[in-house]
């Protein structure tokens, strides 16, 4: 049988909502997001899935996340593995800055080259390919080991650190990344063979 990978984005943060660039900075969940996250957790158990360790990152909107959807899972008591590895992208000095002001401070050109190009850092802050070089050697140590052990893990991370997850097991190419949007409160569900390759990938949407 294969082993299970879920990845799930945290639900909409209050940064999310207020156009803010967040990075390592750390709000709370909306409402909304709230909903998202349980809502993930329904799906989940809806479709049977049970987990045997749980990772997530040091930030709160990634933690609520997790604990709602494991609450729904009724899997409380689930081992939680917290790491910094799998934090947000850093943004640098645009943490804080609403997206639009960011524009009109540096220019669209330039804002959306730090958001979307895969190697073009913003300043004092990540790329995707910084990122990717502190999340990837992450799996590799601590998440694949489990996985090849038989166990179903469960990640609740954030739209970057799950991207560099998602370009190494789907082989994509960097420009095929940063076209990929990663939605909030959606799992995404990989079936690994015990190489790690991926045998199938799904999304569980309402």
């Amino acid at each position: 049988m294969d082993n299970v990978l879920v990845l799930v984005r945290h639900g909409q943060s209050e940064w999310n909502l207020k156009n803010l660039f967040t990075g390592w900075r750390d709000p709370d969940l909306t409402e909304k997001g709230v909903a998202e996250a349980v809502r993930a957790g329904e799906m989940l158990k809806a479709h049977g899935y049970k987990f045997d360790i749980a990772f997530t990152s040091v930030l709160h909107r990634a933690q609520r996340t997790l604990s709602l959807m494991l609450d729904k899972l009724e899997q409380t008591d689930l081992e939680i593995i917290r790491d910094q590895a799998l934090n947000e992208r850093h943004y640098g000095d645009l943490c804080g800055l609403n997206k639009d002001d960011a524009r009109k401070k540096w220019g669209d050109e330039q804002v959306h080259i730090w958001r979307r190009s895969y190697d073009v850092p913003p300043p004092g802050g990540e790329s995707l390919k910084d990122t990717a070089a502190r999340v990837l050697p992450y799996y590799k140590a601590q998440i694949w080991p489990r996985l090849k052990s038989g166990q179903n893990v469960l990640v609740a991370a954030h739209g970057n650190s799950i991207r560099a997850l998602v370009m190494d097991l789907e082989k994509l190419s960097p420009q095929e990344i940063i076209e990929r949007e990663i939605s909030t409160g959606v799992p995404i569900i990989y079936r690994l063979t015990e190489t790690g390759a991926v045998a199938g990938r799904s999304e569980l949407t309402a």
